[in-house]
C-alpha cells in the first residue's frame, strides 16, 4: 500500500535501473513530521557520515541513505521495533524521505542485514568515536566505564546468568560495558557474551583502546617531566575495585576513581570541610570534604577523599589522580548517576533492550573460561552448609539456663547443648570436607569442556552493533536539541519531553524547486511557551542551513502561521 512509482520498482527489481530519485511533493498534516526537525543534528553528529565508503547494498529501489535516515527516525520517533512499521501508514512515511512509501518489514529486515554483514558495523562505530572525542576534546579526560545487563526471555539460545541489580534477580543475559562521557554521552560499548568482569575488560578492551583514541594526550616528554600528569581518567564502581588494576594503571599514567571496597573505621568530623563543587551540569552545590594519603595493600599510595552526608554517612573514593583538586574528584565520582539515567532512558525510550535478530550461532572461540558447573555446585553446598551451622549458633547462643533451675531442667538444657555441640560439629566436618574439594576444583575451564547440553550459544550481535550506533547518534542528536531548547525553557528539564512532543508532531511540507528550498511547517504545540520554544530552535537549526541528503533542497523550518 501506497506505492505509486510501480514502474520505477520493478524496473529496479530487474536491474534495468539503480536507486529512486527522491522527490519531495506538497503535502499536509503529515503524521511523526516533526522528526524531520532532527535532520541538521543527525548529519552533524555523523548519521551518514563515511556510510557511502562502509557499506554497500545490492542494487534496489532504496538507498543506502533513505535506510539509515528511516532508522534513526524511528528510534526518535519511539518506534520500538522494526515490526513496528506493520503498523504504521508507509505512505506517509515515505514522504518524510522523499519516496512514495518505506520498505516493508521484511524488507527493511533484509536491508539491514546486508548492512550488517562483515565487520562494517564495528569500523563505522569506532570511527564516529573518534570523531566524537575530536570534535569536543574536553569531554575526552574523563571516561565514566559501566556494565549494562541485557536480559534474554527467549528459548532458542543458551545464555549464561548474570545477576541484575533492577530486578536483583539473577537471569539469562548478555553484557555490554559502555564508555560515556561525563555528561552521559556515549562514546562506545564492548559487548561480552561471557561476562569476564570490569577488571578483565577494563584492562583488555576499554583502555587500550581509549589509549589509541583519546585525542591531545601529554607526549613521552611531559609525562617524564611531571611523575604526577595523568592521560586521562577512567571512572568506574566498586566492581572494578582492585589495588593492583590501580597499580597496573598507574604504571600506564592512566588515572582512575572508584569507591572504596574496605574503608576502614570513620574519620573524625573536624577533618571535613565545606567545598563549593561545580557539577557536570553546571550546578554548583555543598559538599563536607576531607582527604587523606592512604596506603593500599600492595603499597600503593593513593588519596583517600570523603564526604559526609546529612546522615552521617562517609562515602570513601579512591584517586590515583593526584593534580585534580578533591572538590573536582568528588563531583567527577557522584555524578555517575548520568551514566545510570543513561541506560535507563535509553531502555525507556530507545529500546535497548530489544532484540534487532533472533538468530543462534556458537561462540568463535572455544577456549573463552566460564565458570566450572562442578565448582558451582560445590560453592554453593558451601553456603548452604554454613548458613545452617550460623543458625545452629545462633540456637546454641540463645540456650540459658535459669539460675535457680531443678535437676530435670539442668539435665534437660545439657542434652540440648550436647545434641547441638554434636550438629555444629558435623556440620563443621562436613563444611572442612567441602572446602578441601572446592579448593582442589578449578573454578574456570574452557567453553568447550562444558558437557553437551550446559554449552552456551550466543545471539547473533550483527544488526544489533549497527542499529545501536544508530540510536546513539540519535541520543546524541536529540541531546544537541535539548540543550538549545533549555535556553527558551523555565524548566530545562522538560526539553526531551518537548522534544518527544515535536517529533510525533503533525507537519506540512512544502517543496519549492525554483528556491531550492524544502519547508517543514511544523503545527503548533499545547500552548504559547512551547511555541516560542520552537520558534527559538527552528532559527537555530535554519542558521545551520542543511541540505537533505541526495537532493539540492535546503532545509526551512518555521512553524504554522
Amino acid at each position: 500500500m501506497g506505492a505509486t512509482d510501480t514502474v520505477g520498482r520493478v524496473a529496479a527489481s530487474m536491474g534495468l535501473a539503480g536507486s529512486a530519485e527522491l522527490e519531495f511533493r506538497p503535502s499536509a498534516d503529515i503524521p511523526n513530521a516533526g522528526v524531520l526537525l532532527s535532520l541538521p543534528a543527525l548529519l552533524a553528529v555523523g548519521l551518514l557520515r563515511g556510510t557511502e565508503q562502509k557499506f554497500e547494498l545490492p542494487k534496489g529501489f532504496y538507498r543506502l541513505t533513505s535506510i539509515f535516515l528511516l532508522l534513526a527516525f524511528m528510534a526518535l520517533a519511539r518506534l520500538k521495533s522494526i515490526e513496528s512499521l506493520r503498523y504504521c501508514a508507509p505512505g506517509e512515511w515515505g514522504k518524510l524521505l522523499g519516496l512514495d512509501r518505506i520498505p516493508e518489514v521484511r524488507t527493511l529486515r533484509q536491508k539491514v542485514w546486508a548492512l550488517s554483514c562483515g565487520d562494517q558495523p564495528t569500523q563505522w562505530s569506532a570511527e564516529l568515536c573518534r570523531d566524537w572525542m575530536a570534535a569536543a576534546p574536553e569531554n575526552a579526560t574523563a571516561f565514566y566505564v559501566d556494565g549494562h545487563v541485557r536480559v534474554y526471555h527467549g528459548e532458542k539460545a543458551t545464555l549464561p546468568h548474570h545477576y541484575v541489580a533492577r530486578q536483583k534477580l539473577c537471569l539469562r543475559a548478555t553484557v555490554e560495558y559502555w564508555v560515556n562521557a561525563m555528561d552521559g554521552q556515549p562514546f562506545f560499548f564492548v559487548h561480552k557474551d561471557i561476562d569476564p568482569k570490569l577488571i578483565s575488560v577494563l584492562e583488555r578492551d576499554i583502555v587500550p583502546r581509549l589509549l589509541l583514541e583519546v585525542p591531545n594526550q601529554p607526549d613521552a616528554a611531559e609525562l617524564e617531566g611531571d611523575k604526577f600528569l595523568h592521560r586521562f581518567t577512567v571512572i568506574f564502581d566498586r566492581e572494578g575495585y582492585s589495588p593492583d588494576l590501580l597499580l597496573r594503571m598507574k604504571k600506564l599514567r592512566v588515572a582512575c576513581l572508584t569507591y572504596h571496597k574496605h574503608p576502614q573505621e570513620d574519620w573524625h568530623l573536624e577533618e571535613f570541610m565545606v567545598q563549593q563543587v561545580k557539577l557536570a551540569s553546571g550546578e554548583v552545590v555543598e559538599m563536607k570534604l576531607a582527604e587523606r594519603g592512604v596506603c593500599l595493600t600492595n603499597k600503593l599510595w593513593v588519596r583517600e577523599i570523603r564526604r559526609l552526608t546529612q546522615s552521617g554517612h562517609q562515602t570513601s573514593i579512591l584517586a590515583t589522580d593526584f593534580k585534580t583538586d578533591m572538590g573536582r574528584i568528588a563531583a567527577a565520582m557522584f555524578a555517575r548517576w548520568s551514566q545510570e539515567n543513561f541506560f535507563k532512558y535509553m531502555r525507556q525510550n530507545f529500546e535497548l533492550d530489544r532484540l534487532i535478530e533472533y538468530d543462534v550461532e556458537a561462540i568463535p572461540d572455544p577456549k573463552t573460561p566460564v565458570v566450572n558447573p562442578e565448582y558451582r555446585k560445590l560453592d554453593a553446598q558451601i553456603r548452604r552448609a554454613q548458613g545452617g551451622l550460623n543458625r545452629t549458633l545462633v540456637q546454641l547462643a540463645s540456650l540459658k539456663l535459669p539460675a535457680q533451675a531443678s535437676t530435670r531442667e539442668s539435665d534437660a538444657f545439657a542434652e540440648k547443648k550436647a545434641a547441638l555441640d554434636e550438629v555444629i560439629l558435623y556440620l563443621e566436618d562436613g563444611i572442612e570436607k567441602l572446602k578441601i574439594n572446592r579448593k582442589q576444583t578449578p573454578k574456570h575451564i574452557p567453553l568447550d569442556q562444558l558437557p553437551e547440553g550446559q554449552r552456551f550459544t550466543r545471539l547473533s550481535t550483527r544488526a544489533k552493533h549497527l542499529v545501536d550506533t544508530i540510536k546513539m547518534v540519535a541520543y546524541r542528536a536529540e541531546t544537541a536539541m535539548a540543550h538549545v531548547l533549555r535556553e527558551k525553557l523555565s524548566r530545562p528539564d522538560d526539553a526531551r519531553t518537548l522534544l518527544r512532543a515535536i517529533y510525533n508532531a503533525e507537519a506540512d511540507l512544502v517543496p519549492d524547486q525554483k528556491n531550492k528550498t524544502l519547508t517543514v511547517r511544523l503545527h503548533h504545540l499545547a500552548n504559547h511557551s512551547l511555541d516560542d520554544a520552537v520558534r527559538h530552535l527552528c532559527q537555530e537549526i535554519n542558521s545551520t542551513e542543511t541540505k537533505f541528503p541526495d537532493t539540492d533542497l535546503r532545509m526551512v523550518y518555521e512553524l504554522v502561521s
